[in-house]
């Protein structure tokens, strides 16, 4: 067998990926969407040298404001606004351990549109106010894990509406 005929028997090999820096991977995760330091650094350990490596990265990309409490606490509400009440957010960005304000201020937003966002649920999911106790049990139990509070539930369920935006 000369060398030929080896070389084309074998499958040729594969190129592998270069690694990604860990900055680099940190990069690509906040390209994708908006991550808490908490999250960053979960995701960036196993690939980390450090723990203080890590942080040496996080600390760098917060002075370049490529990672923001703010606009991480932002993005939150809006992606998880439209499905859930304030307290079930405010549990997502406590596990996040944002800095007090930066939380008390996204969970405010969405406190003062908080019946608006349950009746719009509610309309979607159910559409008619309970006929019976199961009925009212059991809608009351999907605006209650959805994470809103008893007095909005109870004005849904009672059959009230939000008021129309005026006209502008």
């Amino acid at each position: 067998m000369t060398g030929s005929d080896h070389d084309a028997a074998d499958p040729p090999k594969r190129r592998r990926a270069p690694t990604l820096s860990l900055k680099g991977r940190a990069l690509k995760y906040l390209a994708a969407r908006e991550h808490s330091r908490v999250e960053l650094r979960r995701k960036l350990g196993p690939h980390a040298e450090s723990a203080e490596e890590v942080e040496r990265i996080l600390d760098e990309l917060e002075s370049a404001r490529l990672l923001s409490a703010q606009r991480f606490a932002e993005s939150m509400v809006h992606r998880r606004g439209a499905r859930y009440g304030a307290a079930r957010v405010q549990a997502e960005l406590a596990q996040h351990q944002l800095p007090a304000e930066v939380a008390r201020e996204a969970v405010q937003a969405l406190r003062e549109t908080e019946f608006e966002r349950a009746f719009a649920l509610w309309s979607r999911r159910f559409g008619e106010p309970p006929v019976d106790a199961t009925e009212r049990a059991r809608q009351s139990r999907f605006l209650m894990a959805r994470g809103f509070s008893g007095d909005v539930i109870r004005r849904v369920l009672r059959g009230e509406t939000p008021e129309p935006l005026p006209e502008g």
